[in-house]
């Protein structure tokens, strides 16, 4: 049985990296004073000083490469909605938070399999690329990891 890939959250990023201008986070922008948003907003724009209209928002490809802001290491295993497999032991994986230069903002994420808290340092480059959080019977459960650009430090 071939088991369909599905995202964690729809709309969050692209499902194909082949797919135009490869695996992206998507965020939107606010048309009336350019602020951007991640996780998307698709009802009204989130900044108080803002006089646009509700619903003035598109959709945008986010920064593929950002620097590393802060980061640390995962050492428990999280309560649900997050599906961990009791059976196996748990492995810490490390968090980092990236800076978003050209669109101002800070995204978290998981680090890529295989890059812990030794290889990562602030101010880093890193890169999004595609994930998986969860596997089952049915579903590949997908995501996105941050990766040192070149190797890390």
């Amino acid at each position: 049985m071939t088991r369909s890939r599905k995202p964690v959250v729809a709309g969050w990023f692209t499902q194909d990296p082949a797919e135009g201008g490869g695996f992206r986070l998507i965020g939107t922008r606010c048309r009336g004073c350019g602020a951007v948003f991640f996780p998307r907003e698709d009802h009204a724009c989130r900044n108080p000083a803002c006089d646009g209209a509700e619903g003035d928002l598109e959709e945008v490809p986010l920064s593929r490469r950002g620097r590393v802001w802060s980061y640390t290491d995962a050492r428990y295993r999280p309560p649900a909605p997050y599906v961990s497999d009791p059976a196996r032991p748990w492995e810490p994986y490390a968090l980092v938070a990236v800076e978003l230069t050209a669109e101002r903002m800070i995204v978290l994420g998981q680090a890529a399999p295989g890059t812990g808290v030794a290889d990562l340092a602030v101010g880093m480059e890193v890169e999004l690329v595609p994930g998986v959080l969860h596997e089952d019977a049915e579903h590949v459960w997908t995501t996105w990891h941050w990766r040192p650009v070149g190797g890390g430090r």
